[in-house]
């Protein structure tokens, strides 16, 4: 009995830890608070924030990040939840104004309603601006799909994935909440189907 609750524990931990760092994967983690000469690590064209659960938090870390240096670009993307109000890119960019970001620096994608939308919305803004990289900033748990789909439909455009860290929804005790749990699962099955879908 003592070996099998040893041996489940091990196994929640496991499970625990590999969505922990499969779902939001860091590629300027290794990088300091501004850009340097550090292979990654360099400006980019543009900072892509996504709509959706905590959207202040994402925002508020691409401001960060625009604040920081790592580009002279904002790029929003999300339509409205309430179709009566402004769109979710419209109440980022206010947010951004609030915080002292200039408008010409700040470009909007609001038709946006899923994260396949984000994708191909913000490729036709790439191709306007020429931009070739960017840093795409959600929050952890939609990271990783989030990137896939940004990866696939953005053409030639490098993507260089950085989650948020203070997402009300998600921090690295999401699992002591079937909240956490519904979100990673949740992310993992959205994930499966787009592999699956895209190997027919």
């Amino acid at each position: 009995m003592i070996r099998w609750l040893i041996g489940l524990a091990v196994f929640v931990l496991a499970v625990v830890f590999g969505l922990t760092f499969y779902l939001q994967p860091d590629e300027l983690s290794k990088c300091g608070k501004s850009p340097s000469s550090a292979t990654g690590c360099q400006v980019v064209d543009a900072i892509v924030a996504v709509s959706g659960g905590d959207t202040q938090a994402r925002t508020n870390e691409a401001v960060k990040l625009y604040k920081d240096g790592w580009s002279h670009l904002l790029i929003f993307s999300g339509a409205a939840q309430d179709k009566t109000g402004p769109s979710n890119a419209s109440a980022m960019k206010t947010i951004a104004l609030q915080a002292g970001v200039p408008e010409t620096a700040i470009q909007l994608d609001e038709y946006s309603t899923n994260t396949k939308q984000n994708a191909e919305n913000s490729k036709t803004i790439f191709a306007q601006l020429n931009i070739k990289k960017v840093i795409l900033v959600t929050s952890g748990y939609h990271q990783r799909r989030a990137g896939l789909e940004f990866d696939k439909r953005a053409g030639d455009v490098q993507i260089i994935n950085h989650p948020d860290s203070n997402d009300k929804d998600w921090s690295w005790f999401w699992w002591i909440t079937p909240w956490g749990w519904y979100l990673a699962v949740s992310e993992v099955v959205k994930i499966i189907i787009f592999y699956a879908i895209g190997m027919f």
